[in-house]
């Protein structure tokens, strides 16, 4: 599993030019599954996630967590996260889970970080989507569950 995690002022996506889903401030969740990916897994990115402290506090360090922050979810499932560009011009995505077993996974995530109390809002798993964001400070982060 893989996450990109963007911490933005705000977040938007977008299917067919219809707005599907919308936050104001909190973090852009891309979220890759791998093909060894589990439902333990997820759970455990998933609460990593909620546990990480990368919102600022008073003082300007990054001492609050999403949840201490006040902010939001947007979590868009992006299987090119697990592209192979080692050889040739193409990238492949062997290593990516198939759709029948990412799906679930990707579900799975948003709904636990759901439950943790914190508003989430999704893209459509499959679609193909458009996302616009105005990152914050700029500040990503990269998280590998392996």
């Amino acid at each position: 599993m893989r996450l990109v995690v963007q911490r933005v002022t705000r977040a938007a996506v977008r299917v067919d030019g219809a707005l599907i889903g919308e936050i104001g401030g909190g973090a852009v969740v891309l979220v890759g599954i791998g093909g060894g990916d589990d439902e333990t897994r997820v759970d455990r990115t998933a609460d990593r996630l909620l546990g990480l402290r990368y919102f600022p506090d008073d003082t300007g360090r990054t001492n609050r967590s999403i949840a201490e922050a006040g902010g939001s979810f947007l979590v868009v499932s992006q299987f090119t996260l697990y592209a192979d560009t080692r050889r040739g011009r193409r990238p492949g995505f062997t290593d990516a889970a198939p759709p029948e077993v990412a799906e679930p996974l990707v579900k799975r995530f948003a709904a636990r970080l759901a439950a943790a109390g914190v508003p989430v809002t999704t893209g459509r798993f499959g679609a193909a989507m458009e996302l616009e964001l105005v990152n914050d400070g700029p500040f990503t982060l990269v998280i590998d569950a392996e």
